[in-house]
């Protein structure tokens, strides 16, 4: 069969689910990834960037020429440049310091205009998110052809996107007989966005939020109080507030997951399974353990497999950062 796409955006999506075999055998269910480190950014964030975009050109509030201002982590930077240049925008993305040196460099050899920021809390006015949407504001008198503020967190065509794409995606490849699923959250796009559209499917499908350590999400869904505990070297997920995207969600209940439990996970994947997967792949697969040992053997869950390791490789193999943090290391380093 020839799969011939016209353009770089017809080629986000669509992509497969793989059986997660050590996570199934733990369990007794079928756990399965689906795979969203082969869209052609690299990462799940590549639908976030595609629903982001399209919504501000149906809304005209940008065409050929027009720029992206956007806060973020790193993959939804890369997701939103990659797509810009597809369709002629600039790309202007605000960072925090402290995200590797990897996505740093491929968002500059992309071609973005990166402006890094010192590491906030959200309610202080330098918090990067803040620092893009007052950015944004500042260069609209500085080009004709629109000036956007992607604003993934609060901007709910994020959530939508995923409703209309990946959530009917995971219900046709397992034929609607998913039981389970299970991710983490960061905007809130991709647990909000699913989430809605397997519960308006099946009601008794059972959606869990898996939370890393510093994390507030994880008490504010089992306690209702926004309260964070211990630490990660997880990036782009979990989050110190309810966003506009993440309050979408049909939640049902919640897990914490420290790096003790995740990284272990990771390794193994590579040296048993031939999946290079980055850190918050890591707090999915666990949380997709967690569930299947919940609601008992046979069942069929579904987890996001959100980008690979190359993007942390001076976190997930530096030898010397590990020990330092006390976690564990890969055996072969």
């Amino acid at each position: 069969m020839v799969n011939i796409k016209d353009n770089f955006l017809q080629s986000i999506g669509n992509t497969p689910l793989i059986k997660l075999k050590a996570a199934s055998e733990i369990t007794g269910c079928n756990i399965y990834g689906k795979a969203e480190y082969l869209n052609p950014g690299g990462s799940v964030k590549d639908r976030a960037a595609l629903a982001l975009i399209k919504d501000a050109e149906e809304k005209k509030l940008i065409s050929k020429g027009g720029m992206i201002v956007e806060g973020t982590a790193g993959n939804t930077g890369i997701g939103l440049c990659l797509l810009g240049n597809s369709l002629g925008y600039k790309t202007t993305i605000v960072m925090n310091d402290n995200q590797t040196q990897e996505k740093k460099d491929t968002l500059i050899n992309i071609g973005a205009d990166l402006r890094l920021v010192p590491p906030k809390p959200y309610s202080d006015d330098g918090n990067y998110v803040k620092v893009a949407g007052r950015l944004a504001e500042e260069l609209k008198n500085s080009n004709n052809y629109g000036v956007v503020w992607a604003n993934q967190f609060d901007n709910t065509a994020n959530a939508k996107g995923h409703y209309e794409t990946t959530g009917p995606e995971i219900w046709d490849q397992t034929e609607g007989k998913v039981d389970g699923f299970v991710c983490a959250s960061g905007t809130g796009g991709t647990i909000g966005g699913i989430s809605s559209f397997l519960k308006e499917k099946n009601k008794d499908v059972k959606i869990y939020l898996s939370d890393p350590a510093g994390s507030a999400l994880y008490n504010f869904i089992e306690n209702g109080e926004l309260k964070s505990e211990g630490g990660s070297i997880t990036e782009g997920i979990g989050s110190s507030r309810v966003t506009a995207n993440f309050a979408e969600a049909k939640i049902d209940g919640a897990f914490s997951i420290d790096d003790h439990e995740s990284l272990p996970l990771l390794y193994n994947l590579i040296k048993e399974e031939g999946l290079s997967l980055g850190t918050s792949c890591g707090v999915n697969i666990a949380g997709a353990i967690r569930l299947g040992k919940l609601i008992g053997p046979g069942k069929t869950i579904v987890t996001i497999l959100c980008d690979k390791s190359d993007k942390y490789n001076s976190k997930m193999f530096n030898k010397k950062f590990l020990q330092e943090k006390g976690l564990p290391t890969p055996s072969w380093i």
